[in-house]
């Protein structure tokens, strides 16, 4: 029988599906543009404004090296405590969640739930735990903890749902229990994705902590705020330099420990 004309026209010019994903995706990003309604004239006028800005940032103040550096651990602490209580969470989400787990009544919920999370930003938490619990580290915490739910638990399901099929169909045949399964088929294949996704998310949350800083929930986000909120750029730019600093260092460490997770 013979093909129809549409499905042999990719093989007889190839450079066709090419040419028409390309049309789809300049579309897309005019149109994006559009309403985006840029005006251009303006953007060029403000550079001066953005300039001025800068300029009033330097030089650093290091006279509040000292109160950078105690805004800092604090915010350190609520990124630890926050990330490892997010962290546990997420665990049982995930597996709820995973295809190759849990039955499809269980994943929609959980689905659900994540996506549910994921949709509330992180300063409407800040401020719900802030009214919560007052003013302070203990509502970022809380914040940073539900914040991590909703991403952790997405890549540990992703972790979980990469797992190669043919190891725990393996350990099926011979006879392995649930149990067992999980724990020589599933554990060692998601343990070293789970650390490296979790180190990431610890990083990633002393930034968020920053932000929530702004709603007062403790932090070196706080003093920030307060700075700027003062005209005290000079002082509000050595705060940044000390995150800039810390989050680097961070970083390097996670890159490497994440390098040596690759190599088990």
């Amino acid at each position: 029988m013979k093909k129809p004309l549409n499905s042999q026209l990719p093989h007889m010019y190839p450079w066709v599906q090419p040419l028409i994903i390309f049309f789809i995706l300049v579309s897309l990003y005019v149109w994006a543009l559009r309403g985006l309604e840029v005006d251009f004239e303006l953007v060029q006028d403000s550079w001066p404004h953005i300039t001025d800005f800068i300029s009033r940032l330097f030089p650093p103040d290091f006279t509040v090296v000292d109160i950078a550096i105690k805004a800092l651990i604090e915010t350190v602490q609520m990124s630890l405590w926050g990330t490892t209580i997010g962290a546990i969470l997420s665990l049982p989400i995930a597996i709820a969640s995973a295809n190759n787990v849990a039955p499809p009544w269980l994943q929609w919920l959980a689905n659900l739930l994540q996506n549910t999370v994921r949709s509330v930003p992180s300063i409407i938490l800040g401020l719900i735990f802030v009214a919560a619990t007052g003013l302070g580290a203990p509502a970022g915490t809380l914040a940073l903890s539900i914040y991590t739910i909703g991403y952790l638990a997405k890549f540990y399901q992703q972790a979980i749902e990469a797992v190669d099929k043919r190891s725990l169909e393996s350990l099926q045949v011979i006879g392995a229990s649930r149990i067992q399964i999980a724990q020589y088929g599933i554990l060692p294949q998601v343990l070293p994705l789970g650390l490296g996704y979790t180190m990431w998310m610890f990083e990633y949350n002393i930034r968020a902590a920053s932000v929530l800083g702004v709603v007062g929930a403790g932090g070196i986000g706080f003093q920030l705020k307060s700075y700027i909120d003062g005209f005290e750029y000079t002082k509000a730019t050595t705060m940044m330099l000390v995150l800039l600093v810390v989050v680097t260092v961070i970083d390097i460490f996670s890159s490497k420990l994440r390098h040596y997770l690759d190599q088990m």
